[in-house]
Protein backbone atom coordinates (compact mmCIF):
# COMPACT_ATOMS: atom_id res chain seq x y z
CA UNK A 1 0.00 0.00 0.00
CA UNK A 2 1.20 3.13 -0.91
CA UNK A 3 0.31 6.99 -1.64
CA UNK A 4 -0.65 8.21 -4.95
CA UNK A 5 0.72 11.21 -6.66
CA UNK A 6 -1.67 14.07 -5.92
CA UNK A 7 -2.91 17.59 -6.82
CA UNK A 8 -1.11 20.64 -4.84
CA UNK A 9 -3.66 22.52 -1.58
CA UNK A 10 -5.53 24.52 -4.19
CA UNK A 11 -7.40 21.31 -5.30
CA UNK A 12 -8.20 20.66 -2.00
CA UNK A 13 -10.45 23.40 -1.39
CA UNK A 14 -13.59 22.15 -3.63
CA UNK A 15 -13.52 19.11 -1.02
CA UNK A 16 -13.82 21.78 1.87
CA UNK A 17 -16.35 23.85 -0.12
CA UNK A 18 -18.86 20.37 -0.73
CA UNK A 19 -22.57 21.98 0.46
CA UNK A 20 -23.50 17.98 0.64
CA UNK A 21 -24.82 16.72 3.80
CA UNK A 22 -22.45 14.14 5.53
CA UNK A 23 -24.94 11.89 5.09
CA UNK A 24 -25.50 12.30 1.43
CA UNK A 25 -21.35 12.53 1.67
CA UNK A 26 -21.35 8.59 3.34
CA UNK A 27 -23.66 7.76 0.51
CA UNK A 28 -21.51 8.21 -2.03
CA UNK A 29 -18.63 6.20 -1.23
CA UNK A 30 -18.06 2.57 -1.38
CA UNK A 31 -19.31 0.59 1.43
CA UNK A 32 -16.17 -0.15 2.73
CA UNK A 33 -15.12 3.33 3.77
CA UNK A 34 -18.88 4.16 4.30
CA UNK A 35 -19.33 1.66 7.35
CA UNK A 36 -15.72 2.67 8.65
CA UNK A 37 -16.82 6.18 8.59
CA UNK A 38 -20.35 5.55 10.05
CA UNK A 39 -18.67 3.03 13.06
CA UNK A 40 -16.66 5.88 13.64
CA UNK A 41 -19.99 8.47 14.30
CA UNK A 42 -20.81 5.89 16.69
CA UNK A 43 -17.94 5.53 18.62
CA UNK A 44 -16.27 3.20 17.28
CA UNK A 45 -12.35 4.19 16.70
CA UNK A 46 -10.94 2.36 13.12
CA UNK A 47 -8.76 -0.35 13.51
CA UNK A 48 -5.15 0.01 11.91
CA UNK A 49 -6.35 -1.69 8.82
CA UNK A 50 -8.96 0.57 8.33
CA UNK A 51 -6.88 3.36 9.28
CA UNK A 52 -4.46 2.59 6.55
CA UNK A 53 -7.44 2.45 4.43
CA UNK A 54 -8.42 6.09 5.20
CA UNK A 55 -5.18 7.31 4.71
CA UNK A 56 -5.31 6.43 1.24
CA UNK A 57 -8.38 8.14 0.53
CA UNK A 58 -9.08 10.67 -2.32
CA UNK A 59 -11.27 13.45 -3.77
CA UNK A 60 -15.20 12.34 -2.53
CA UNK A 61 -14.04 9.48 -0.73
CA UNK A 62 -11.49 12.04 0.94
CA UNK A 63 -14.30 14.33 1.26
CA UNK A 64 -16.66 11.90 3.23
CA UNK A 65 -13.44 11.13 6.07
CA UNK A 66 -13.30 15.29 6.41
CA UNK A 67 -16.81 15.43 7.21
CA UNK A 68 -16.63 12.64 9.79
CA UNK A 69 -13.44 14.30 11.21
CA UNK A 70 -15.09 17.41 11.53
CA UNK A 71 -18.38 16.21 13.00
CA UNK A 72 -16.02 13.98 15.68
CA UNK A 73 -14.13 17.01 16.73
CA UNK A 74 -17.42 18.78 17.27
CA UNK A 75 -18.45 16.53 19.24
CA UNK A 76 -15.60 15.83 21.36
CA UNK A 77 -14.35 19.84 21.95
CA UNK A 78 -16.72 21.77 20.41
CA UNK A 79 -15.93 24.81 18.09
CA UNK A 80 -13.04 26.44 20.32
CA UNK A 81 -9.73 26.48 18.43
CA UNK A 82 -6.54 26.95 20.41
CA UNK A 83 -3.36 28.29 20.94
CA UNK A 84 -0.38 29.21 23.41
CA UNK A 85 1.90 31.85 23.15
CA UNK A 86 5.39 30.19 23.39
CA UNK A 87 8.95 31.11 22.25
CA UNK A 88 10.71 28.51 20.98
CA UNK A 89 14.68 28.21 21.71
CA UNK A 90 16.71 25.77 19.75
CA UNK A 91 19.72 26.12 22.01
CA UNK A 92 22.58 24.35 19.43
CA UNK A 93 22.76 22.74 16.20
CA UNK A 94 25.53 20.52 17.28
CA UNK A 95 24.47 17.05 16.70
CA UNK A 96 26.49 13.82 15.88
CA UNK A 97 23.22 12.03 15.03
CA UNK A 98 22.74 12.16 11.50
CA UNK A 99 19.44 12.25 10.77
CA UNK A 100 18.80 12.25 6.75
CA UNK A 101 15.64 14.48 6.97
CA UNK A 102 17.16 16.71 9.39
CA UNK A 103 18.85 20.15 7.71
CA UNK A 104 19.22 21.66 10.89
CA UNK A 105 22.22 19.62 12.71
CA UNK A 106 25.88 19.99 12.20
CA UNK A 107 29.20 18.37 12.89
CA UNK A 108 31.10 20.86 15.87
CA UNK A 109 33.66 21.50 13.47
CA UNK A 110 31.85 23.20 10.48
CA UNK A 111 31.52 26.47 10.34
CA UNK A 112 27.37 27.06 10.76
CA UNK A 113 27.46 25.24 14.31
CA UNK A 114 26.43 26.84 17.27
CA UNK A 115 26.46 26.33 21.06
CA UNK A 116 24.17 29.26 22.43
CA UNK A 117 25.70 30.82 26.05
CA UNK A 118 23.19 30.36 28.60
CA UNK A 119 23.07 34.28 28.98
CA UNK A 120 21.87 34.02 25.27
CA UNK A 121 19.18 31.73 25.69
CA UNK A 122 17.58 33.50 28.90
CA UNK A 123 17.68 36.84 26.67
CA UNK A 124 15.65 34.88 24.01
CA UNK A 125 13.18 33.76 27.17
CA UNK A 126 12.85 37.09 28.22
CA UNK A 127 12.42 38.55 25.21
CA UNK A 128 9.02 35.97 24.80
CA UNK A 129 8.14 36.74 28.07
CA UNK A 130 8.26 40.56 26.81
CA UNK A 131 5.87 39.56 24.23
CA UNK A 132 3.38 37.11 26.54
CA UNK A 133 4.88 33.83 26.27
CA UNK A 134 3.47 31.27 28.54
CA UNK A 135 5.47 28.85 28.07
CA UNK A 136 9.44 27.90 26.68
CA UNK A 137 9.82 25.33 24.19
CA UNK A 138 13.34 23.91 24.46
CA UNK A 139 14.92 21.42 22.02
CA UNK A 140 18.37 21.02 20.55
CA UNK A 141 20.80 18.81 18.94
CA UNK A 142 22.79 15.88 20.54
CA UNK A 143 25.99 17.34 21.04
CA UNK A 144 29.03 15.10 21.71
CA UNK A 145 30.45 17.68 24.02
CA UNK A 146 27.50 17.79 26.51
CA UNK A 147 28.46 17.83 30.11
CA UNK A 148 27.43 15.21 31.94
CA UNK A 149 24.88 17.28 33.85
CA UNK A 150 24.13 19.92 30.75
CA UNK A 151 20.76 19.07 30.41
CA UNK A 152 20.11 19.87 34.28
CA UNK A 153 22.34 22.85 33.90
CA UNK A 154 20.21 25.02 31.30
CA UNK A 155 17.18 23.80 33.01
CA UNK A 156 18.38 24.77 36.36
CA UNK A 157 19.40 28.05 35.09
CA UNK A 158 15.63 28.56 33.42
CA UNK A 159 13.31 27.84 36.33
CA UNK A 160 15.65 30.42 38.10
CA UNK A 161 15.37 32.92 36.04
CA UNK A 162 11.73 32.56 35.22
CA UNK A 163 10.42 30.45 38.22
CA UNK A 164 6.31 30.97 36.88
CA UNK A 165 7.38 30.02 33.12
CA UNK A 166 5.87 26.27 31.85
CA UNK A 167 9.15 24.73 30.47
CA UNK A 168 8.81 22.46 27.66
CA UNK A 169 11.88 20.77 26.93
CA UNK A 170 13.88 17.74 25.65
CA UNK A 171 12.97 15.61 23.37
CA UNK A 172 13.11 11.74 23.93
CA UNK A 173 16.19 11.31 21.84
CA UNK A 174 17.69 14.14 24.50
CA UNK A 175 16.07 12.75 27.50
CA UNK A 176 18.10 9.21 26.38
CA UNK A 177 21.66 10.83 25.48
CA UNK A 178 20.99 12.92 28.99
CA UNK A 179 20.26 9.77 31.40
CA UNK A 180 23.46 8.10 29.53
CA UNK A 181 25.54 11.30 29.91
CA UNK A 182 25.04 11.66 33.82
CA UNK A 183 24.75 7.93 34.37
CA UNK A 184 21.51 7.07 34.98
CA UNK A 185 18.48 5.19 34.22
CA UNK A 186 15.25 7.11 32.59
CA UNK A 187 13.77 7.55 35.46
CA UNK A 188 16.82 8.63 37.70
CA UNK A 189 17.01 11.30 34.49
CA UNK A 190 13.20 12.12 34.44
CA UNK A 191 13.10 12.13 38.06
CA UNK A 192 15.58 15.07 38.18
CA UNK A 193 14.26 17.35 35.78
CA UNK A 194 11.03 17.43 37.37
CA UNK A 195 12.60 18.06 40.81
CA UNK A 196 14.62 21.16 38.67
CA UNK A 197 11.13 22.53 37.45
CA UNK A 198 10.06 20.90 33.89
CA UNK A 199 6.57 21.27 33.44
CA UNK A 200 6.34 18.81 29.93
CA UNK A 201 8.03 17.22 27.22
CA UNK A 202 7.89 17.12 23.67
CA UNK A 203 7.23 13.80 21.96
CA UNK A 204 9.65 14.58 19.11
CA UNK A 205 12.08 12.13 17.79
CA UNK A 206 9.27 9.52 17.05
CA UNK A 207 9.15 9.74 13.36
CA UNK A 208 7.59 6.63 12.39
CA UNK A 209 7.67 4.17 15.72
CA UNK A 210 8.80 1.56 13.38
CA UNK A 211 12.44 0.51 13.68
CA UNK A 212 12.52 -0.61 10.00
CA UNK A 213 11.35 2.68 8.88
CA UNK A 214 13.87 4.12 11.81
CA UNK A 215 17.01 2.61 10.44
CA UNK A 216 16.45 4.34 6.81
CA UNK A 217 16.02 7.87 8.65
CA UNK A 218 18.45 7.57 11.15
CA UNK A 219 20.73 4.52 12.12
CA UNK A 220 21.52 6.03 15.01
CA UNK A 221 18.37 7.27 16.71
CA UNK A 222 16.75 5.94 19.89
CA UNK A 223 14.33 2.28 19.33
CA UNK A 224 11.13 2.86 19.31
CA UNK A 225 11.17 0.77 22.48
CA UNK A 226 13.30 3.37 23.80
CA UNK A 227 10.95 5.68 23.05
CA UNK A 228 7.89 4.08 24.06
CA UNK A 229 10.14 3.06 27.77
CA UNK A 230 10.94 6.85 28.22
CA UNK A 231 7.38 8.25 27.61
CA UNK A 232 5.94 5.76 29.94
CA UNK A 233 8.37 6.57 32.35
CA UNK A 234 7.71 10.14 31.91
CA UNK A 235 3.73 9.90 32.70
CA UNK A 236 4.64 7.66 35.92
CA UNK A 237 6.06 10.13 37.45
CA UNK A 238 3.63 12.85 36.66
CA UNK A 239 5.66 14.96 33.27
CA UNK A 240 2.91 15.13 30.38
CA UNK A 241 4.21 14.88 27.13
CA UNK A 242 2.97 15.44 23.57
CA UNK A 243 2.88 12.95 21.00
CA UNK A 244 3.34 13.09 17.50
CA UNK A 245 4.09 11.45 13.66
CA UNK A 246 6.50 12.65 10.97
CA UNK A 247 4.36 11.74 7.80
CA UNK A 248 5.42 12.31 3.46
CA UNK A 249 8.69 10.55 3.49
CA UNK A 250 9.92 6.54 3.31
CA UNK A 251 6.41 5.13 5.24
CA UNK A 252 3.57 3.65 4.12
CA UNK A 253 -0.25 4.42 5.38
CA UNK A 254 0.25 1.28 7.22
CA UNK A 255 3.20 2.45 9.23
CA UNK A 256 1.45 5.50 9.94
CA UNK A 257 -1.71 3.80 11.21
CA UNK A 258 0.41 1.67 13.40
CA UNK A 259 2.37 4.43 14.91
CA UNK A 260 -1.23 6.23 15.85
CA UNK A 261 -2.41 2.63 17.22
CA UNK A 262 1.00 2.52 19.39
CA UNK A 263 -0.07 6.11 20.91
CA UNK A 264 -3.63 5.47 21.25
CA UNK A 265 -2.20 2.15 22.91
CA UNK A 266 0.23 4.44 25.25
CA UNK A 267 -2.68 6.86 26.33
CA UNK A 268 -5.23 4.19 27.22
CA UNK A 269 -2.39 2.91 29.71
CA UNK A 270 -0.66 5.93 31.45
CA UNK A 271 -3.31 9.22 30.14
CA UNK A 272 -0.08 11.28 29.62
CA UNK A 273 -0.31 12.63 26.11
CA UNK A 274 -1.67 16.48 25.96
CA UNK A 275 -1.94 16.27 22.11
CA UNK A 276 -1.36 14.23 19.10
CA UNK A 277 0.71 16.39 15.88
CA UNK A 278 1.08 14.81 12.85
CA UNK A 279 3.92 16.95 11.26
CA UNK A 280 4.80 16.83 7.55
CA UNK A 281 8.62 15.66 6.49
CA UNK A 282 10.09 18.46 5.07
CA UNK A 283 12.18 17.17 1.77
CA UNK A 284 13.97 20.22 0.28
CA UNK A 285 17.52 20.35 1.78
CA UNK A 286 17.40 16.55 3.38
CA UNK A 287 19.71 14.10 2.38
CA UNK A 288 16.83 11.74 2.36
CA UNK A 289 15.39 13.48 -0.94
CA UNK A 290 19.20 14.46 -2.23
CA UNK A 291 20.26 10.49 -1.89
CA UNK A 292 16.94 10.02 -4.22
CA UNK A 293 15.19 7.98 -0.96
CA UNK A 294 12.14 9.89 -1.10
CA UNK A 295 9.94 11.62 -4.02
CA UNK A 296 8.13 15.00 -2.86
CA UNK A 297 4.70 14.52 -2.17
CA UNK A 298 2.55 18.43 -3.02
CA UNK A 299 0.73 19.46 -0.35
CA UNK A 300 -3.28 19.05 0.04
CA UNK A 301 -5.01 16.11 -0.03
CA UNK A 302 -2.44 13.89 2.12
CA UNK A 303 -2.54 16.46 5.13
CA UNK A 304 -6.22 16.63 5.15
CA UNK A 305 -6.22 12.63 5.21
CA UNK A 306 -3.82 12.05 8.02
CA UNK A 307 -4.79 15.12 10.06
CA UNK A 308 -8.81 13.35 9.53
CA UNK A 309 -7.82 9.70 10.75
CA UNK A 310 -5.98 10.72 13.29
CA UNK A 311 -8.88 12.43 14.67
CA UNK A 312 -11.17 9.18 14.20
CA UNK A 313 -8.39 6.73 15.59
CA UNK A 314 -7.79 9.25 18.52
CA UNK A 315 -11.59 9.67 19.76
CA UNK A 316 -11.99 9.34 23.37
CA UNK A 317 -8.09 9.15 24.21
CA UNK A 318 -6.93 12.33 22.90
CA UNK A 319 -9.30 15.27 22.62
CA UNK A 320 -6.68 17.95 21.26
CA UNK A 321 -5.33 17.56 17.53
CA UNK A 322 -2.44 19.74 16.34
CA UNK A 323 -1.80 21.24 13.56
CA UNK A 324 1.39 22.78 12.42
CA UNK A 325 1.80 26.06 10.72
CA UNK A 326 5.32 25.75 10.48
CA UNK A 327 5.14 22.88 8.69
CA UNK A 328 2.02 22.87 5.98
CA UNK A 329 2.11 26.82 6.05
CA UNK A 330 -1.37 29.33 7.44
CA UNK A 331 -3.55 28.22 4.57
CA UNK A 332 -3.36 24.91 4.69
CA UNK A 333 -3.24 25.31 8.85
CA UNK A 334 -6.19 26.45 8.49
CA UNK A 335 -8.11 24.37 6.59
CA UNK A 336 -7.09 21.48 9.08
CA UNK A 337 -9.17 22.89 11.49
CA UNK A 338 -12.10 21.77 8.95
CA UNK A 339 -10.83 17.96 9.07
CA UNK A 340 -10.42 16.94 12.53
CA UNK A 341 -8.04 19.58 14.32
CA UNK A 342 -8.90 21.85 16.81
CA UNK A 343 -5.41 23.73 18.11
CA UNK A 344 -3.22 25.66 15.77
CA UNK A 345 -0.10 24.89 18.05
CA UNK A 346 1.85 28.13 18.99
CA UNK A 347 3.50 31.59 18.33
CA UNK A 348 6.78 30.06 18.27
CA UNK A 349 9.09 33.71 17.61
CA UNK A 350 11.88 31.98 16.43
CA UNK A 351 11.65 28.23 14.63
CA UNK A 352 15.44 26.80 13.29
CA UNK A 353 14.48 23.15 12.29
CA UNK A 354 11.72 23.50 9.94
CA UNK A 355 13.66 26.75 8.31
CA UNK A 356 16.59 24.60 7.90
CA UNK A 357 15.02 21.74 5.71
CA UNK A 358 13.32 24.22 3.82
CA UNK A 359 10.04 25.42 5.43
CA UNK A 360 8.67 28.78 4.34
CA UNK A 361 6.23 29.43 6.33
CA UNK A 362 8.26 32.08 8.29
CA UNK A 363 9.13 31.56 12.20
CA UNK A 364 6.16 33.64 13.85
CA UNK A 365 3.00 33.61 13.85
CA UNK A 366 1.64 36.15 15.73
CA UNK A 367 -1.53 36.01 17.85
CA UNK A 368 -3.58 37.97 15.48
CA UNK A 369 -2.53 35.56 12.76
CA UNK A 370 -3.26 32.38 14.68
CA UNK A 371 -6.50 34.13 15.61
CA UNK A 372 -7.79 34.92 12.48
CA UNK A 373 -6.90 31.86 11.60
CA UNK A 374 -9.48 30.28 13.74
CA UNK A 375 -11.94 32.28 12.94
CA UNK A 376 -11.25 31.84 8.96
CA UNK A 377 -12.08 28.16 9.61
CA UNK A 378 -15.42 29.45 11.41
CA UNK A 379 -13.70 28.56 14.86
CA UNK A 380 -13.80 30.76 17.94
CA UNK A 381 -9.86 31.61 19.01
CA UNK A 382 -8.87 30.97 22.42
CA UNK A 383 -5.60 31.39 24.61
CA UNK A 384 -4.22 28.12 26.11
CA UNK A 385 -1.72 26.89 28.28
CA UNK A 386 0.54 24.26 27.51
CA UNK A 387 -1.33 21.77 29.00
CA UNK A 388 -4.98 23.11 27.68
CA UNK A 389 -6.19 25.50 29.93
CA UNK A 390 -7.94 28.22 28.85
CA UNK A 391 -6.87 31.85 29.28
CA UNK A 392 -9.06 34.17 30.66
CA UNK A 393 -9.91 36.88 28.03
CA UNK A 394 -12.19 39.54 26.68
CA UNK A 395 -13.45 37.40 23.61
CA UNK A 396 -14.62 38.88 20.22
CA UNK A 397 -18.27 39.31 21.43
CA UNK A 398 -17.33 41.64 24.29
CA UNK A 399 -18.31 39.17 26.78
CA UNK A 400 -15.76 37.82 29.42
CA UNK A 401 -15.32 33.69 29.43
CA UNK A 402 -14.09 32.33 32.79
CA UNK A 403 -10.96 30.28 33.14
CA UNK A 404 -12.10 26.38 32.63
CA UNK A 405 -10.31 22.84 32.21
CA UNK A 406 -10.04 22.03 28.48
CA UNK A 407 -7.25 19.65 28.55
CA UNK A 408 -7.14 15.40 27.72
CA UNK A 409 -6.84 13.02 30.26
CA UNK A 410 -5.91 13.76 33.70
CA UNK A 411 -3.37 16.94 32.45
CA UNK A 412 -5.92 19.94 33.57
CA UNK A 413 -3.64 21.59 35.58
CA UNK A 414 -2.59 25.19 34.93
CA UNK A 415 0.97 25.91 33.93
Amino acid sequence: MSYETEPFADAIEPLLADDRSLSERLEAVDGYTAGILARALDGRRPTVEEGAHLLTLRDQALSALIATADHVRAEEVGDVATYVVNRNVNWTNVCFVGCKFCAFAHYKHEAEAYNLPIDTVLAKIAEGIANGATEVCMQGGINPDMSADGYFSILEAVTAAFPRLHVHAFSPMEIHYGAHRAGLDYEGFLERLKELGIGSIPGTAAEILDDDVREILSHKKLATAEWVSIIRTAHSLGIPTTSTVMYGHVETPLHIARHIDLIRSLQAETGGFTEFVPLRFIWQNTRLYHEGLVRPIPQGQLDLAVYATSRLMLRGLIRNLQTSWVKVGHKLATLTLRAGCNDLGGTLMEESISREAGADAGEYTTVEELRAMARGAGRIPRQRTTLYRLIDEMQDGGHHVANESYAAGGWGGSS
